[in-house]
């Protein structure tokens, strides 16, 4: 029994394959919206490639480019043969094209919904991604005059502005890392030997942050060094009092930043795969109406369309044993003419001179 049966006048052929004809137009403009998306996620992901620690991300841009490419090109070809199957005898042109065409397009639709599922599922990589590279920029900080390098201060105090955020996790991670370059410390200074011989590694640690982790929205003057000593500053108590400085760690402003981007696109990228799913139902149904009408000959008669000829159980069975068949094609062991031999190895008496 066929699964989704539907019988079609003339009338309701014509109108299913115009409509079919407009959608796959449509269709070819969500193609380019796909390319778009995918663009500007891998612009917005390059932007911050230098507090990442990997580009393997990419492959989600990447998946929508050329997913929408393709949904360019399929979806161009489908409108051409939906305009096509108003007319019969145009049809013919087409019959032998329809199912694999069908069949490619499922393909294309089912990348779709992984391209829509990748954006969801990028999260935990995206986390780690994210917490490697910062670190790692954090500690290129004060690496102003090396070369591949020298940009990175740039980079940190224009990302902590921009997101409001300081350090990786908050703010004290920068207290255990060097954020000063040994160019910039009086090593005169009794204080700064002691504090470079007192770490095991020879940094200078201390309790402060960048100038760029301040609040611009608090009303007292930015306090970013001696944070934990209270008798630094008047009328302070770092344990207690709201400190002027940005809360929140970059890692989560960035990953904030990108989820809200992902998830948009996601939600974009799947009711485009929703309306893909609903074009491929439409053609499938015009290509088995249209083949009903070939084989009736009346192009004005009424024909039955479909999208399983057979019930799924069936059409799973029927698939399964010609692939099962398909080995068989080389086994010659039944063939009735494995054992005759050739015309040319067949034996030929040889002639009896009479004596």
């Amino acid at each position: 029994m066929a699964v989704g049966k539907v019988t079609f006048t003339k009338a309701e052929r014509d109108k299913l394959a115009r409509v079919l004809w407009l959608l796959n137009w449509i269709s070819v403009v969500t193609g380019v919206i796909l390319f778009s998306l995918g663009l500007f996620l891998k612009v917005e992901i390059q932007k911050r490639q230098e507090v990442m620690s990997d580009q393997e991300i990419l492959y989600v841009p990447h998946m929508l480019i050329t997913t929408g490419l393709v949904a360019c090109c399929i979806n161009f070809l489908g409108g051409k043969i939906c305009y096509d199957c108003v007319d019969t005898t145009k049809f013919l042109r087409w019959k032998l094209v329809m199912l694999p065409y069908i069949v490619c397009t499922f393909f294309f639709t089912f990348c779709v919904l992984v391209g829509a599922l990748m954006c969801y599922s990028i999260h935990n990589q995206l986390e780690r991604s994210l917490f490697m590279g910062l670190r790692n920029a954090m500690r290129y900080y004060k690496d102003t005059d090396t070369p591949g390098r020298c940009f990175m201060k740039h980079t940190l105090d224009l990302l902590q502005i921009q997101f409001q955020c300081c350090g990786n996790a908050g703010y004290r991670d920068w207290f255990h890392i060097q954020w000063i370059s040994n160019r910039y410390l009086d090593m005169t200074s009794s204080h700064v030997v002691d504090r470079l011989r007192s770490n095991v590694e020879g940094k200078y640690l201390m309790d402060g942050v960048p100038f760029s982790c301040c609040n611009t929205f608090s009303p007292r003057p930015c306090i970013q060094h001696q944070l934990t000593n209270n008798s630094a500053h008047y009328n302070y108590d770092h344990q207690t009092d709201q400190l002027n400085l940005w809360r929140r760690g970059c890692q989560q402003a960035l990953l904030d930043h990108y989820t809200s981007i992902m998830q948009s696109i996601g939600l974009i990228v799947l009711l485009i795969w929703l309306f893909e799913l609903l074009v491929l139902t439409g053609v499938r149904y015009l290509q088995t109406a249209m083949e009903n009408v070939v084989r009736l000959g009346d192009p004005d008669s009424e024909s039955d369309g479909w999208i399983l000829e057979n019930s799924i159980a069936e059409t799973a069975r029927s698939n399964f044993n010609i692939i099962k068949n398909l080995g068989k094609c080389y086994q010659v062991d039944d063939d009735p003419n494995i054992n005759v031999p050739s015309a040319g190895q067949q034996e030929v008496p040889s002639p009896q001179i009479p004596s």
